[in-house]
């Protein structure tokens, strides 16, 4: 390692690079902004599906696997060492560490499939929330009698184009704000659905609901089965940010050691957020019972006040606004880092056009980096059009990446970085564990898969109105 002169040694780390500011706050807010997106509007329809025992249970049980694993994954950013090994720039890195190039493939195809996924399922919320405002908006001043219905397409076009714009911030470091931003209003929009509840439930006097959920009667034996499994994979994804773990401690300064403040910061939020998870998804479920929408703020189970729905909704544009980038920011800097490796020499891709804003403000444009990052966000944007499905999208990707990323993965890591012995009681417990996450996800792909090709029989592409 280069040895840097005295008087830049405040401004660099030990591997050379600027100085990382990052924070358990940031690092928190990162969080926040990742785990409490539009996973948490699916909750109430996840619980009816498994009823008031099964529901919160395994809510419990998916934030207890998400905090223990990532602790698992936060120990891995250093290798050899948590405090003073050699750091792992993103989830790629630690598994080529750790675990060989022979798992680094599979591990990069899931990660950046599961990341462009996630950024096709918040276009899809985005648009269905910016089509809520509308909406209510329409229900309000025709009293009811106007069915308001909508195309889809305008707000998912008008979300791409606001994401074409933020995505020219260079790289995760520099979104900190946007971030700080999107977990405000997260709390917002999920506070808003609570208090909704609350007040639907004030209103009946009653807690609506079973203890086993919709029953075979009202659906058939088979839907009850698939509806089950898709609930686990509309669970999973309230809880997905591990993907992402390793690129967030990345922005943390030290000391204390990154890992010692990534887990305070991945406790708390979790904590947090499976307070908000608890609350919005009962207190939803309580409401409307066995009859909760699939989407809390933007299926029609309320209607009024109005103005109220048209702020949660607002809020849930401007928060996957940032989530957008938060997940979206990883792949592009993949992308970018690999071009720069192969053409190095191509002023395309490696040359920067200072562009004046102001008199005293400039911006360095990439002409590569311009053209890609706005070709991907065309591209999640015209996929979204085309599988305009909200919960049975998010049902694939959270159970597509719940075991591999958020359980498989760091486990596998953890052994390797623990030196644990095979066959050891903690070596038992932790692929048990594993083994049995495995299950989960396959039954939670096929429920949202087969709820896919449910909706593909009545879907006419590019043609979706609510």
């Amino acid at each position: 390692m280069a040895v840097l002169p005295i008087n830049d040694a405040a401004s660099f780390d030990d591997d050379g690079r600027p100085k990382r500011t990052g924070t358990f706050w940031t690092a928190s807010a990162h969080i926040i902004t990742a785990v409490i997106g539009s996973g948490v509007l699916s909750l109430a329809w996840a619980i009816a599906q498994l009823g008031w025992v099964a529901g919160p249970s395994v809510m419990l049980l998916f934030a207890f696997i998400g905090y223990y694993t990532s602790c698992l994954l936060a120990d891995c950013y250093r290798s050899s060492d948590p405090v003073n090994g050699k750091r792992n720039y993103t989830y790629m890195h630690a598994v080529r560490s750790l675990l060989g190039r022979s798992q680094t493939t599979a591990c990069g195809v899931l990660q950046y499939v599961n990341l462009i996924g996630i950024s096709i399922g918040y276009t899809i919320a985005s648009a269905i929330s910016m089509m809520a405002v509308k909406r209510s908006n329409c229900f309000h001043s025709s009293g009811g009698k106007n069915p308001c219905h909508m195309s889809s397409n305008p707000f998912m076009v008008s979300f791409g184009v606001m994401e074409i714009i933020l995505s020219q911030i260079p790289d995760f470091d520099q979104i900190w704000w946007l971030s700080s931003v999107a977990a405000v209003m997260s709390f917002t929009y999920s506070t808003i659905g609570l208090g909704l509840g609350i007040a639907k439930v004030a209103e009946t006097g009653s807690f609506k609901g079973t203890v086993s959920g919709i029953s075979v009667g009202t659906i058939n034996q088979s839907q009850k089965i698939w509806r089950t499994f898709q609930a686990l994979g509309d669970i999973a994804f309230a809880y997905s940010f591990s993907i992402i773990l390793i690129e967030i401690q990345d922005t943390i300064r030290c000391p204390p050691s990154e890992a010692k403040t990534m887990k305070k910061a991945t406790g708390f939020s979790i904590a947090l957020t499976t307070i908000f998870y608890m609350l919005c998804g009962c207190m939803g479920y309580a409401a409307f019972g066995n009859d909760a929408p699939g989407n809390l703020l933007t299926g029609f189970g309320f209607y009024n006040p109005f103005w109220l729905l048209d702020i949660a909704n607002i809020a849930i544009v401007v928060h996957l606004v940032g989530a957008y980038q938060v997940f979206s920011q990883p792949v592009f800097a993949f992308v970018e880092k690999k071009a720069a490796q192969a053409w190095p020499d191509s002023p395309f891709i490696t040359k920067h056009h200072k562009l004046s804003i102001s008199s005293s403000r400039s911006y360095n444009v990439n002409l590569f980096r311009l053209v890609w990052r706005s070709l991907f966000v065309c591209f999640t944007t015209v996929v979204a059009m085309l599988l305009p499905f909200f919960n049975d999208v998010v049902g694939i990707i959270g159970a597509l990446q719940f075991w591999p990323l958020t359980v498989y993965f760091p486990v596998q890591m953890y052994i390797v970085q623990k030196k644990i012995p095979k066959w050891s009681l903690k070596w038992v417990c932790v692929q048990t564990m594993s083994m049995g996450c495995l299950l989960i996800s396959f039954a939670a792909v096929v429920g949202s898969v087969i709820g896919v090709m449910l909706d593909l029989k009545v879907y006419k592409p590019f043609k979706t109105t609510y």
